[in-house]
């Protein structure tokens, strides 16, 4: 009877499989373990509950800290979809055992190759750029790369080597250039903060706006949401700064998703990978979250827009989850804390 009355209805292609699918006719919810804090997702997650009926429980926590659940729940674990911040979490989570491979006509046609697991075992939904930024008073040119960062006689702040952003960038410049090369970029490096490594990526930006430090490398989203901020503090301490786009090769964050080995609800988390990759989700993404969307034809919002166009590094994305480990043995020993 459902399909009778719904059927002819439909509209959509995604929503009418939506309707008809007698496992998404059962499933009532699923269980999202996620790396992203609950108020930059909870939003979408609503909407997905409307059009769906499917309940969306939400555990909330650091990507390592989830990791580390799932291997120790395995079998009983209650996880459907693993949500990270960064492709590195997905991939030490693929190389634990821990990802099922799905397949999605909707997934692979949206989402451009690189940035999806050719088998299915995850998927990416947006990007974030790991960009310099410098005080606009700056009397000298900003560094036009990452590695100029390590020149003597810099200002530099950042936040502490624990930091799966900071992570995944020094495993992708040790991708590219090798242990010796990178090892003396991080000793450079290290000799130019001007503080402890400390605070997030906000306290990065307000640093550099205060004059503590001339430079520091934030995610870009960070620094559209502070534009966009409802506190003039957090406006005119981003308006104080500006973003240098490295020349070539520039570091992304891909945040994203994958099913879990044991979901109980597979084509429940199947749909709501969908449903991220949809315009609508798309959209939400860069127009309140200031991400890079995934999906070729949105365009990012237009705080990113007026920020100019930067080539990827996407050549890094395969790699990150192989040198993160011996990038964050570097950063200790170089004396990044």
């Amino acid at each position: 009877m459902l399909r009778r009355m719904t059927l002819p209805l439909c509209r959509v292609a995604w929503l009418c499989a939506l309707l008809v699918s007698p496992v998404l006719g059962t499933a009532t919810e699923l269980n999202l373990y996620s790396a992203r804090k609950e108020s930059l997702i909870r939003p979408l997650l609503d909407q997905f509950t409307r059009q769906t009926g499917i309940t969306v429980n939400m555990l909330s926590a650091e990507g390592a800290s989830l990791l580390k659940r799932l291997h120790i729940e395995a079998q009983r674990s209650p996880a459907d979809v693993l949500l990270t911040v960064d492709l590195g979490q997905l991939t030490r989570a693929l190389d634990a055992g821990l990802l099922q491979a799905v397949r999605s006509e909707v997934l692979e046609q949206r989402i451009p190759p690189e940035y999806r697991d050719a088998a299915g075992h995850w998927y990416g939904l947006s990007l974030r750029a790991r960009v310099i930024i410098y005080n606009r008073t700056l009397q000298d040119a900003p560094p036009a790369d990452y590695l100029q960062l390590a020149e003597p006689g810099l200002r530099v702040c950042m936040r502490s080597s624990n930091n799966v952003y900071n992570q995944s960038l020094v495993a992708a410049l040790l991708g590219r250039y090798g242990q010796e090369r990178t090892t003396a970029w991080l000793q450079g490096l290290v000799a130019n903060f001007v503080r402890p490594p400390q605070g997030g990526d906000r306290d990065q930006i307000r640093a550099v706006a205060a004059g503590v430090c001339d430079l520091a490398v934030v995610n870009s989203y960070y620094l559209g949401a502070m534009l966009n901020a409802s506190t003039d503090r957090d406006v005119q301490a981003a308006r104080s700064v500006a973003l240098q786009w490295p020349e070539r090769d520039v570091h992304v964050n891909l945040g994203g998703a994958a099913v879990v080995r044991y979901a109980p609800h597979v084509e429940a988390a199947i749909a709501l990978l969908e449903f991220l990759v949809g315009d609508v989700a798309q959209r939400w993404l860069t127009e309140q979250n200031f991400e890079y969307p995934v999906v070729e034809h949105i365009a990012p919002a237009a705080t990113l827009q007026a920020w100019g166009t930067f080539v990827p590094d996407t050549k890094a994305l395969a790699t990150l989850g192989q040198y993160q480990a011996p990038a964050l043995l570097l950063m200790d020993h170089a004396g990044w804390r």
